[in-house]
Formats: C-alpha cells, structure tokens, sequence
C-alpha cells in the first residue's frame, strides 16, 4: 500500500510528458489509473493536478478547429473539479493553474470577460511570487483578456 502512495505523481509526471510528446491517449490512460489509485488509497494530495491535466489532454485529442462542444464541456467539468478540490484543500497555486487552464478554454470560446474575473480574483490573492514561472503566466493571460 505505501509504495503506491508516491505513484499517482509519477503517473502525472509520464501523463504530462506524453502530453507534450502529442500522445494524449496514453497520458490520459495514465491519468485515469492515478485517480483510481487516489480513490483507493484516499491519497488527495496529487488529485487536482490529475483533473487539470486530464482536462488539458481532453482539449488536445481533438484538432482545434474541430474542437467538438462535447469535449470542451469534458475539459471544462475536469478544469471546475479541480478547481474545487483546490479551494478545499486551500491550494492556492495549485487553484491557479487550474483557473488558467479554464480561463484558456473560455478564451478560445470567446467568454473573456468571465476569463478575467475569475483569474484576476485568484491571481489578486497572491501578495509575493510575482517572479514565478505561474504567476508570470497569469499576469500575460490577464493582459491578453483585458
């Protein structure tokens, strides 16, 4: 039981790797054995990491311009459960990311204005930080949703 505590992060780390290398449906395989084991094991710490990229790698099975509403309602659910399980666990960067990866999808679906209020809220809660690599992010998604 303890040795597979540690997986589901390195299940994310192989899930985003394969992201990145364009092979979506092993990384989401990936990610559907690490919630199993966060089910199991009640291990919740690496559980919103794993619904934000399973909502990244939804996004990127299908080709932009055929971006079905299905998927990106899919992505989107993924996005909101992360962001949820991240405000209870009081995870503020980690609620970050997860509001970017949303924000992204209402950028392309034209809800800007949604965008940017619920980014600018989370991205307001930080008071230093400002030199990292996700807030730097977030501040030039902000600017480009104004």
């Amino acid at each position: 039981m303890g040795s597979e505590l540690g997986r589901p992060s390195a299940l994310t780390l192989l899930a985003e790797a394969y992201g990145k290398a364009g092979r979506t449906e092993e990384g989401l395989t990936l990610l559907a054995e690490a919630l199993d084991l966060v089910h199991k094991t009640d291990a919740r710490v690496q559980e919103p990491q794993l619904y934000r990229l399973k909502g990244e790698l939804t996004l990127k099975q299908s080709s932009v311009q055929s971006l079905e509403s299905s998927v990106q309602k899919e992505a989107e659910d993924c996005f909101r459960k992360a962001i949820e399980i991240t405000r209870r666990q009081s995870a503020k960067s980690l609620e970050l990311r997860a509001v970017m990866s949303l924000s992204r999808l209402w950028q392309s679906q034209g809800k800007k204005e949604e965008a940017r209020q619920m980014l600018a809220e989370i991205y307001g809660w930080f008071t230093e930080g400002f030199d990292t690599a996700d807030l730097q992010e977030a501040k030039v998604l902000l600017d480009a949703l104004a």
